[in-house]
């Protein structure tokens, strides 16, 4: 099967990695025994478990599939599709890859997992079953009512005349869910009924997303966190909190997107509601899965709201989350291959961390998340740490190739410092075409 590698040439100098750890040489790579990886997909989120990888003591070889030029740094990219499934598996024996990561839900929901165990390759990622929990958004509140999951109440329609009629029902604000997998746009909290009705004819009338049905759903008023869990089985191994911003623009004003910044720690959540949340939603959902006959190993991301009655669950992802990836993993001071490892044999592992914030800041093409232009050429230099999302190699020159182009983060011992250190690299990066919000982590720092 041909290899090909970013024509790392063509790249911007290598960012300096300070204040993070200092990542392996190509050299040192060579020479050094240890384990071959390979990470599915090509985004930031990739890119944030590629960068963690490669300051394993025990990750000789990283493969990343199809990848993108800043995994490039670390990583030998081949151009094999996320929902390829056997191409996948073929190439892991081919390499004899001794663990794989999933990234993208699309590939679990296509059942990478459960191809990957049927030819004995271990794979950090659940099956199609267990990816049920982020693919079906009705699959997912039926398993929180069976074992007492702490979220807000809701009703399923596939037709729209009832579920117009339903939401009409309900105090305002609303919020309608798409059942299915829409790239993070499919969730709408409608402030006006026809805010409501807009939506419901964009996901039932119009199939925005696909054919499906909708989920309309009690509104939870509170701060909004993301709380990530490796699980193997019963085993839940916590990962630190994160919260995203996930409006376009400043002062939470604008569509949804799929994640415009995010920052770790959260100061706002106690250690109490911490394990609150951990005990009574993710332990308690990962036992309930289990109970279901679900062999769950992956990710368990669970987005999670702290009301006045304490935390409850939002939705769940059955996946890394992007962009709260790239300031979480940043932070994790013990081996990731240990992690995955764990989880994979339901071992007792307890993941360590960093006492540093990180902060990141999402560069983004203008019109996004609606239409927007491609081929923005990209100067990334003297920026502490960027994580490419959206990002080409095109004649000779780093060009954007998404609606998200890059997370460009920092580090520091306070949010403070972390925000100064992201934000001044973020207004070097940006230039005409792009744009980013200047208010990630503010209510924090204020």
């Amino acid at each position: 099967m041909e290899i090909h590698n970013f024509n790392s040439e063509a790249l911007p100098p290598k960012e300096n990695p300070l204040p993070f750890p200092k990542m392996q040489s190509g050299r040192e790579e060579e020479i050094r025994p240890g384990k071959t990886v390979m990470v599915i997909g090509s985004g930031g989120r990739e890119h944030a478990i590629v960068d963690a990888l490669s300051r394993s003591a025990k990750v000789q070889k990283i493969y990343a599939c199809p990848g993108n030029p800043g995994m490039a740094r670390h990583a030998t990219c081949v151009p094999i599709g996320v929902t390829d499934v056997q191409a996948l598996a073929d190439f892991a024996k081919e390499k004899c890859v001794d663990l794989t990561v999933v990234g993208p839900e699309a590939s679990l929901a296509a059942g990478v997992a459960d191809a990957f165990k049927a030819e004995g390759l271990r794979i950090f990622g659940p099956t199609k079953a267990g990816a049920r929990i982020e693919s079906s958004k009705e699959f997912a509140k039926e398993i929180m009512e069976k074992y007492h999951v702490p979220t807000g109440f809701y009703k399923s329609f596939d037709r729209y005349e009832e579920a117009k009629a339903y939401a009409e029902s309900l105090p305002l604000p609303t919020v309608i869910k798409y059942d299915g997998l829409a790239a993070g746009k499919g969730v709408v909290v409608a402030l006006t009924r026809e805010e409501a009705d807009a939506a419901l004819k964009d996901m039932l009338l119009d199939s925005a997303f696909g054919k499906g049905r909708v989920l309309i759903e009690e509104y939870l008023d509170g701060p909004e966190f993301s709380f990530m869990c490796a699980v193997g089985g019963r085993k839940v191994y916590p990962l630190a909190l994160a919260q995203d911003h996930k409006r376009a623009y400043d002062d939470d004003k604008g569509p949804n997107t799929g994640g415009m910044g995010a920052y770790s720690p959260l100061p706002f959540i106690t250690e109490d509601v911490r394990k609150k949340a951990l005990e009574e939603i993710l332990q308690r959902t990962a036992d309930g899965l289990a109970d279901e006959g679900i062999d769950y190993t992956g990710i368990l991301y669970g987005g999670l709201i702290l009301t006045k009655d304490g935390p409850k669950v939002i939705e769940f992802n059955a996946r890394f989350g992007d962009p709260e990836t790239e300031v979480v993993l940043p932070r994790l001071k013990s081996d990731i291959y240990d992690l995955f490892e764990a989880a994979i044999d339901k071992a007792d592992h307890t993941p360590e961390w960093r006492d540093e914030a990180c902060l990141g800041v999402v560069l983004a093409s203008e019109g996004y998340p609606g239409a927007y232009k491609k081929g923005v050429e990209l100067d990334f230099d003297g920026c502490s740490k960027v994580f490419h999302m959206g990002t080409a190699v095109k004649d000779g020159s780093l060009q954007s190739a998404g609606g998200r182009v890059a997370m460009v983060t920092g580090m520091g011992k306070t949010l403070a410092e972390a925000a100064e250190k992201a934000y001044g690299d973020v207004r070097k990066a940006a230039k005409e075409g792009l744009f980013f919000r200047s208010d990630i982590g503010k209510q924090i720092l204020n």
